[in-house]
């Protein structure tokens, strides 16, 4: 069969299934990572669809908030296999790292003791190595000229000075306006992805987005901290989020601990395991989502989570496939986009110190086994799961040494 002929043969569902499963499995590295995986299976291996088409739907994703890989796994299984495909693709990627974020939250609430503490410390630290790596990339690709370096210093001072979900907005829409102004001179892609639904669906979930957007914040103010509430903090952020997964951590910092939903450590410590598994990082949802439950409700409540903060991007890209021939004409938009895209370097930036750098590092100990990490992603391009090894390693060598009697 020709490259042609097999990316128009439509699959089965348990097709689709079977291979986005296989790469949730094995996924390792976050979103960039996981294009070129989904490349290698998607393209050359299975050949579903053409390199060209791959491009169009990587780039589409791109321009959009969202988790970036999870959408172009959803747009190809929508592609191969239609809304159920789609669905079956966003699963089999989204179930194994969402069920061992939801069994480590119940791990960690019910097991106690030092050498428990001191793995739990070296997840903290692993997850400063992480965003330092995220931030260092993220401001080399994003913020290339003077201009956005200068959207991405002033994002960050706005977050240092008052770190809020509304000085996280102001300074998004700060970037969009800069973009808008001074981000004109960029080309549009010269790809475009294959064919989505038909127009009137595409307004459709559109507007569906803009609702839940609008009305779960209402629906949620009669109970502040109910499943309803939950919902709307993640759907959201997973409306918000541009440039990448790790860009979940400040949004949701700032909207889940300073009201009282979960604690600093506990929620660094599920960043930090998150880091150790395969997947998208928006799994991080289910690990908060259980934290944050009530007794005998954890596995509802990472259940609304995981699809609050997915939902919004997947929208979003369906929409955009039927629509794309209308966003690339759009060039103010895309502008826009590239001024957010620096803002967030900046709201990252800012998490890194407070709350990553400020909550993890407690000795200089600390410091220099962050910093080695660090080194260590980013000069020799290591596995993160290498660096939470190290950091936990170090964590419970150094309990150990300063407390020999938990052995005993």
């Amino acid at each position: 069969m020709s490259d042609v002929e097999s990316a128009r043969t439509p699959g089965s569902i348990a097709e689709v299934f079977g291979a986005a499963l296989r790469l949730g499995l094995t996924s390792f590295g976050g979103p960039i990572a996981h294009l070129g995986y989904f490349e290698r299976t998607y393209v050359q291996q299975r050949r579903w669809l053409s390199g060209a088409d791959y491009a169009g739907i990587v780039g589409l994703c791109q321009l959009l908030p969202g988790p970036s890989s999870s959408q172009v796994g959803f747009l190809i299984g929508y592609h191969k296999a239609g809304w159920r495909g789609a669905l079956a693709a966003w699963a089999g990627f989204t179930l194994p790292s969402a069920l061992l974020m939801y069994a480590f939250s119940r791990l960690a609430s019910r097991v106690h003791g030092p050498i428990l503490g001191a793995i739990v410390h070296g997840l903290m630290v692993t997850a400063v190595a992480v965003v330092a790596q995220a931030v260092w990339s993220m401001a080399r690709n994003l913020c290339p000229d003077l201009q956005r370096k200068a959207v991405a210093l002033l994002a960050a001072a706005l977050l240092l000075l008052h770190s809020s979900a509304a000085m996280q907005l102001t300074a998004m829409l700060i970037g969009a306006i800069s973009g808008a102004l001074f981000c004109r001179t960029v080309q549009p892609p010269a790809f475009s992805p294959p064919a989505g639904p038909k127009f009137p669906i595409a307004w459709t979930l559109l507007a569906v987005f803009c609702a839940l957007l609008g009305v779960l914040p209402f629906l949620s103010s009669r109970e502040p901290h109910g499943p309803i509430a939950l919902a709307a903090i993640f759907y959201r952020a997973g409306a918000l989020i541009f440039g990448g997964g790790h860009v979940v951590l400040p949004i949701l910092r700032d909207a889940l601990v300073p009201s009282g939903w979960i604690s600093d450590d506990a929620f660094l410590t599920g960043y930090g395991f998150a880091q150790a598994i395969p997947g998208p990082l928006f799994t991080l949802a289910a690990y908060l989502g259980a934290a944050s439950a009530p007794a005998n409700a954890a596995a509802g409540w990472a259940t609304i989570a995981v699809a609050a903060i997915f939902l919004p991007g997947l929208l979003l890209a369906i929409a955009g496939l039927s629509l794309w021939s209308r966003l690339i004409g759009m060039s103010a938009a895309q502008a826009s986009v590239l001024g957010v895209n620096a803002a967030v370097v900046g709201v990252l930036g800012a998490a890194l110190y407070d709350p990553v750098w400020t909550t993890a590092v407690r000795s200089g100990l600390d410091g220099v086994v962050a910093v080695a990490g660090f080194l260590i992603l980013e000069r020799w391009r290591t596995r993160p799961i290498f660096v939470v090894a190290l950091c936990v390693l170090v964590s419970v060598a150094t309990a150990l040494a300063r407390h020999p009697s938990i052995t005993q």
